[in-house]
């Protein structure tokens, strides 16, 4: 379609003319028409950068939400292995500590426990390298922890090896058999003198048995003395166990034990008989704990039950007389 021609009417010359636009109007207008253009292009891409995202920025955004999942996903791992850690420590202090007689290790050395706490901090717009230090600390501190406590445990060894080393060199047995518990003759404490018939401290027990019977190591130690006395024990034995105890065996028709040597417990170190101050076969034991002679009934929780135990106390806490 042509374009349509435009005419104005000249006051002047009182004739129509063609009407042509001037050069700074049609300047003016293509002015405008870019100022317009760039503005709306400019808005719309404001509105495209702020509502819009690029598929550069959604891979990031995607990366970034992972990262953050994972993150919480190792927070919570990390808070569940150090309530077990936790467990485990308390455990230590409460129980195997207390079983050694050691004092519990203090919070301030084991570490500030936060992993719960650090897992309920928000990690949104958080750098990657800012969440990668966060957790490596947290495994550093986790680590340190883990550390101390299998120190502990390698001491908590070494006195469990002590400990049973200890009780294997506690008397904790009878020295003569006596399943049947009827070989007990006399008990520890006062009782009437076989031969002056007086009340006199009697410092052991009397296992009244045939001549020949087995005297056994009721733990193990060392021989120190091996002696007779005519007035006193006769044959007798005297072991030292270290931790402060020591035993003695008297009145054995034969010893087996040399000084010197090393025995174990339930090792045959002479046979019973009736040298010395003495009115029958039997074996005169005794138990000295620091330097002390003590009552030997409680001696004996390896080979009683608890019925046993209350059966052979009741049997030497009888009065009457002693052996020797």
């Amino acid at each position: 379609m042509p374009r349509r021609k435009k005419y104005y009417y000249n006051a002047n010359t009182h004739r129509y003319e063609r009407w042509h636009l001037p050069w700074w109007v049609k300047l003016l207008r293509a002015f405008g028409f870019i100022s317009a253009s760039v503005t709306t292009g400019g808005v719309l891409a404001l509105l495209a950068f702020r509502f819009l995202e690029s598929p550069k920025e959604k891979r990031f955004d995607q990366d970034r939400r992972i990262l953050q999942e994972n993150y919480s996903g190792l927070l919570t791992r990390l808070a569940l292995l150090d309530e077990q850690l936790e467990a485990l420590e308390q455990r230590d202090n409460d129980v195997y500590r207390a079983v050694f007689e050691r004092d519990p290790l203090p919070d301030s050395i084991r570490q500030g426990k936060d992993y719960r706490m650090l897992a309920r901090q928000k990690t949104s717009w958080v750098r990657s390298d800012t969440l990668i230090a966060r957790l490596q600390q947290r495994l550093h501190r986790m680590d340190d922890r883990i550390r101390l406590q299998n120190r502990s445990y390698d001491t908590l060894l070494r006195l469990a090896a002590t400990k049973a080393q200890m009780l294997a060199h506690i008397p904790a047995i009878q020295p003569v058999s006596n399943k049947n518990l009827d070989r007990i003759a006399s008990g520890f404490g006062y009782r009437i003198d076989p031969i002056y018939k007086t009340p006199k401290l009697h410092t052991g027990l009397d296992f009244a048995a045939p001549m020949g019977t087995p005297i056994y190591a009721t733990a193990d130690g060392t021989v120190v003395s091996v002696s007779y006395d005519e007035g006193g024990y006769g044959n007798h034995v005297i072991l030292n166990h270290s931790y402060g105890y020591g035993t003695l065996y008297g009145h054995m028709v034969k010893v087996k034990a040399r000084p010197g040597q090393a025995v174990q417990r339930g090792e045959v170190i002479g046979w019973v008989g009736s040298t010395g101050k003495s009115t029958g076969p039997h074996c005169h034991y005794e138990v000295i704990r620091n330097g002390e002679k003590t009552d030997p009934v409680h001696y004996f929780f390896h080979d009683l039950s608890a019925t046993d135990y209350e059966t052979i106390v009741r049997l030497a806490a009888a009065g009457g007389q002693s052996f020797d």
